[in-house]
């Protein structure tokens, strides 16, 4: 199917206003759909930005439509430290009569790149654009693991209809599910009941509270590692350093954690798409908050141009120091670590889960490591 007629190319005003005066900008470097009658060729393409002017679901977030656009001015003048890294902006998605036609649209545009080995970054928008995401896996038939930097679960009341703060339950009872993993990283205790905590632990979903993982965000590199989808909610990141949030908290990570998270999310070789949503222009400071967005999107780039294939499989084994430590009242772990990148895994009935050293260290303290655990329950 021809996509391009899902997308609106970058207005000129947009690229004008940039100010880009250095040929290794990346307003001037990437592949930019400008004209409608010049279409980017997509062969060969690596990664491809696609915005989302869809707010019509948003929850109390008028405004935030207009967030691609903001996001552009501000990552357009960014240097470009990877020449051989093809990268193409297809511009935005046409907003459809209904928010379910820009949905279909979306889903298009994003099944079509997945086909190309294309991994999207996608900017939005309201966040209910990770739900038709989600449903491109229909076509697939591949299960899919989730991970939200996001201050809440978003998963609404009982019967809630679909926006921004309930996508997640109805990505939860869709059928066909393919939903295999929900990870929550940074969620805020206080915006969230104590029965849904309660819920997501009932699924064996991954929950981790702001307080554990803020200033650490190593901690988040095997959980991003895990990711198919990751979905970033502006409103994750204090007050201070994002502005441009309508609820806005005075704590949430800051621009330094959500940089280290996205280059450890270009790290990953099987994320499939990765998309920032909820900003809205409108209680920006100065360009403040699109600034920080374009910049974890810039770590992103740079984490992508620096992937290694570190995953194992049976071809690649020898690529890996292979260790099995002995619990006592269980089986044998058995933990692999890549020589070169120094990356981690567990491997539970040939599947193979990231994981840190600090999961060995504390078997090697006869202790069953949570996310062994966690993972060994799924699979019961």
């Amino acid at each position: 199917m021809d996509i391009s007629v899902f997308l609106n190319p970058v207005k000129e005003e947009i690229i004008e206003n940039c100010h880009l005066t250095h040929k290794k900008q990346l307003g001037n470097t990437i592949t930019i759909f400008k004209n409608e009658d010049d279409f980017p060729e997509l062969e060969g393409c690596l990664i491809a930005i696609v915005g989302v002017e869809e707010e019509r679901y948003a929850v109390d977030n008028e405004g935030c439509k207009a967030g691609p656009d903001a996001i552009r001015h501000a990552l357009y003048p960014l240097f470009n430290h990877w020449p051989n890294l093809k990268i193409v902006d297809l511009g935005n998605v046409k907003s459809g009569l209904r928010v379910e036609d820009t949905y279909y649209a979306l889903s298009e545009v994003f099944l079509a790149l997945l086909k190309h080995h294309i991994v999207p970054v996608i900017i939005g928008g309201s966040q209910d654009l990770t739900y038709p995401i989600y449903q491109v896996y229909e076509n697939t038939g591949k299960m899919v693991n989730i991970t939200a930097i996001d201050p809440r679960f978003d998963i609404g009341e009982e019967g809630e209809n679909l926006n921004s703060e309930s996508y997640l339950s109805h990505i939860i009872l869709h059928q066909p599910n393919y939903l295999f993993n929900y990870t929550n990283i940074g969620y805020q205790t206080y915006y969230i009941d104590n029965e849904n905590i309660s819920l997501m632990k009932q699924l064996l979903f991954d929950i981790y509270r702001l307080g554990t993982i803020k200033n650490r965000a190593e901690l988040t590199e095997p959980l991003l590692r895990n990711a198919d989808i990751i979905t970033v909610d502006a409103a994750a990141f204090c007050a201070a350093d994002m502005p441009g949030v309508k609820c806005s908290s005075p704590n949430g990570f800051s621009s330094e954690d959500g940089c280290k998270m996205t280059r450890y999310a270009g790290l990953n070789p099987k994320l499939t798409s990765i998309g920032f949503f909820n900003y809205n222009p409108k209680y920006d400071v100065n360009y403040q908050s699109a600034n920080n967005l374009a910049e974890m999107i810039w770590y992103f780039l740079e984490g992508f141009s620096l992937r290694q294939n570190d995953f194992p499989t049976s071809d690649n084994r020898d690529e890996f120091t292979k260790f099995i430590v002995r619990l006592e009242n269980y089986d044998e772990l058995i933990f692999l670590c890549h020589k070169t990148s120094g990356k981690w895994w567990m491997e539970i009935s040939d599947h193979f889960i990231p994981c840190s050293k600090s999961d060995y260290d504390m078997a090697m303290r006869n202790e069953l490591p949570d996310r062994w655990w966690q993972f060994y329950q799924k699979l019961m």
